[in-house]
């Protein structure tokens, strides 16, 4: 006992002498610094005016080297914490400015007032300062792994890891590479992009592709990842006639109400719902700690704790300085990248200015620093599962396409992402699995306006007999429907009313306008004015001439929409029409691939599926699809590599799905990631409801009472 105590006595001084060895070093080193720049920058001074000796100088520099290293440890959190809720993005620009502030107050309390600065040099100052601080500390601290723990702990905000003979079990953390298909990722894995995940392979672990469901996009792939249900989400956006919204997946009021139907529906929290944590997604899976969540997001008051997630970030000043300044570098990147294409006329190009060059930034710097700096955080806290979404990748593909030097330098950085994260797990206290999987693919193409001359909203109009826009109007493609409309029209009213059924459902005499919502390469056609679910014989007693000019046009692949006499049909070129319960995959989706009949199949069963469901062309030599909207990499609907993702598992962990078998849906996902959540010593997540039990509306959960609103959602705003 006396023995241990005096080991344990001599083991603490040794700590803190180390840490007192640090903490002088790093001192130095920046005195030495400020030192340095006070020589090299005009503005900023050490010395009063009538000039000081080399030791007066630098006894200066030390003291306000020490006033800026206290002001940053005290003052900085504090400032933090308090402009949580300012975006994101301002916060990593206000970071620069806080910085410079706290060095002009060091330089305010030296004696004699010898320090001086103007504002702007301040900033460039305080800087170099946090940078050089951060990088001598993190140098020291390596070399001492008990000094490197508690840093990492540090910087993502945990103050000691959790006690491992709680958690005994491994945890697993899900890294969600948004966007990258599983084409994209073995393509950059060969070109030597992604070192990290290629020494996976080459150490056993399984890469399993996976087919999405029709609306392959991230809401409707990751509502059903997390929840357990996509039903009713038939694309990105969509028009509901029963409340006369536009739900969109990316809108807050739109992601809670869908993650309220599925929690209903399901019964279930989510696969988070124990111990576990939600980054960077728009849905939170029952997770208690969220980070940019966008579900959370959407709560106002003091239980929204999603911003949280940045001040274990920000809350070291170097980490906020790095990350504004990559910021500002990802700005620069991308406008230089732009004009490059501009210049070399590539095709297919689309604009790229306005707020997008900061749009992107924030996607592939804040995003992904605050959604690694969290994951890290969760592993040193030893939690049991974490879900995480990095969107670098897809938000580039969208506007410079899914392969190029855009996207390569973006697949580079996320590989070294995942490489920082499964380093700082062998510091955990716990073991983990590190799973990556995508929500979709990206399928490439010109937009179809670029293509005809025309958006799909102008088609449509046309189709209707409506007034398009002159430069759509003086389109061939444009033309060509506004003829077949009057000619269509002209015959209509020459021939009786064909009743399509036993019993006549009367149509207003003046039919509002179509709404014309696109999520990539899938459209959907509404008509408000009409209750219910429009069928192809009503819509051509309405506009006789719109079915045949969609389906007839070369940049529409087929069109899903209702029937009286044969339930559902899918309308393809040169008047192909087949009923839904007789598609296969050799009919007229066989360009689309395997699966691609079922996919509609289940769709057309949705509640709130378009009176026409539009998906554009693909061409398989190609691999190319037209987007509806100004994307030239895309997804959401059929069509090449969108609809395949992939799945990156460990060899620890069950396969996916037998031999020979394919992984089809998010929904089934969902179940071989709650399994493997279940795959070691006991339960990790509350067991599935038995089959054939009766499905109960539960108390408010969890999940549920973290939505900000009771009773219907604000409705959203179409754009």
């Amino acid at each position: 006992m006396g023995d241990g105590r005096r080991g344990g006595g001599a083991g603490r001084w040794r700590t803190a002498g180390r840490t007192a060895v640090r903490v002088l070093t790093v001192w130095a080193v920046s005195t030495l610094t400020l030192l340095l720049l006070a020589g090299l920058l005009p503005d900023f001074q050490l010395q009063s005016a009538d000039g000081d000796s080399l030791t007066r100088t630098a006894l200066t520099a030390a003291w306000a080297a020490g006033a800026f290293g206290l002001l940053t440890a005290l003052v900085w959190p504090l400032a933090v914490r308090a402009l949580l809720l300012v975006p994101a993005l301002v916060l990593g620009l206000l970071a620069f400015f806080l910085n410079g502030s706290l060095l002009l107050v060091a330089l305010w309390l030296i004696p004699d007032g010898r320090g001086a600065a103007d504002p702007e040099t301040a900033v460039v100052v305080a800087a170099v300062m946090s940078a050089v601080a951060s990088a001598t500390s993190t140098a020291l601290a390596v070399r001492d792994d008990d000094a490197y723990r508690r840093r990492l702990y540090r910087l993502t905000g945990r103050t000691r890891p959790r006690d491992p003979r709680s958690a005994p079990a491994p945890g697993t953390v899900f890294l969600q590479l948004d966007g990258v298909g599983h084409r994209a990722l073995r393509d950059a894995v060969a070109d030597g992009l992604m070192p990290t995940v290629a020494g996976w392979l080459d150490a056993g672990h399984r890469l399993t592709p996976w087919r999405t469901d029709w609306s392959s996009q991230t809401g409707a792939s990751q509502l059903g990842i997390l929840h357990g249900s996509n039903e009713d989400v038939p694309a990105f956006r969509w028009y509901e006639k029963d409340t006369g919204r536009v739900m969109v997946s990316n809108r807050p009021a739109s992601a809670v109400e869908l993650q309220r139907r599925a929690v209903r529906r399901t019964g279930d929290d989510g696969i988070l719902s124990l111990d576990g944590a939600s980054r960077g997604n728009l849905f939170s899976g029952g997770a208690d700690e969220v980070a940019l969540v966008l579900t959370v997001a959407a709560r106002r008051g003091r239980r929204n704790r999603s911003r949280a997630g940045y001040f274990a970030y920000f809350s070291d000043p170097a980490n906020a300085v790095r990350t504004a300044g990559s910021l500002v570098g990802e700005v620069v990147r991308e406008v230089v990248q732009s004009t490059r294409s501009r210049l070399r006329r590539e095709t297919p190009r689309i604009p790229r200015g306005g707020t997008y060059p900061f749009v992107r930034a924030f996607a592939t710097v804040v995003e992904r620093d605050v959604v690694v700096a969290a994951v890290m955080g969760d592993m040193l806290a030893g939690r049991t599962a974490v879900y995480a979404d990095l969107v670098a990748y897809d938000e580039v593909a969208h506007h410079s396409g899914p392969r190029g030097r855009d996207t390569d330098q973006v697949l580079r950085r996320l590989d070294r992402a995942v490489g920082l994260i499964a380093r700082v797990a062998e510091h955990a206290p716990r073991p983990y699995r590190i799973v990556l999987l995508s929500d979709h693919g990206q399928s490439p193409g010109e937009t179809f306006e670029g293509a005809y001359g025309l958006t799909l909203k102008d088609l449509v109009r046309a189709g209707c007999g409506l007034p398009v826009s002159r430069r759509a109007g003086r389109t061939r493609s444009g033309a060509e429907a506004r003829a077949a409309a009057r000619d269509a029209l002209r015959s209509a009213l020459h021939r009786p009313v064909e009743t399509g059924g036993e019993e006549e459902r009367e149509l207003p005499a003046r039919p509002s306008e179509p709404v014309v919502l696109a999520s990539g390469n899938l459209g959907l056609v509404s008509f408000p004015d009409v209750p219910h679910r429009l069928t192809k014989e009503e819509i051509d007693r309405r506009h006789p001439a719109l079915l045949r000019t969609l389906a007839q046009h070369p940049g529409i692949g087929f069109l899903l929409v209702a029937s009286a006499e044969h339930g559902s049909v899918v309308l393809a070129g040169d008047g192909v029409e087949v009923p839904v319960a007789e598609l296969a995959d050799d009919g007229p989706l066989a360009v689309f691939g395997r699966g691609a009949a079922d996919a509609v199949r289940r769709t057309d069963g949705f509640p709130h599926v378009a009176d026409i469901m539009v998906n554009s062309m693909y061409d398989p030599a190609t691999g190319t699809v037209h987007a509806f909207e100004e994307q030239i990499g895309s997804h959401g609907g059929l069509g090449g590599e969108q609809a395949r993702p992939f799945l990156l598992s460990p060899p620890e962990l069950s396969p996916p799905v037998a031999e020979g078998e394919e992984l089809v849906g998010a929904e089934r996902v969902h179940r071989v990631l709650r399994r493997w959540l279940r795959e070691g010593d006991g339960p990790q997540v509350p067991l599935e409801r038995p089959a054939g039990s009766q499905e109960i509306s539960p108390p408010q959960t969890e999940a549920e009472s973290l939505l900000p609103v009771e009773g219907p959602v604000v409705p959203d705003k179409n754009h």
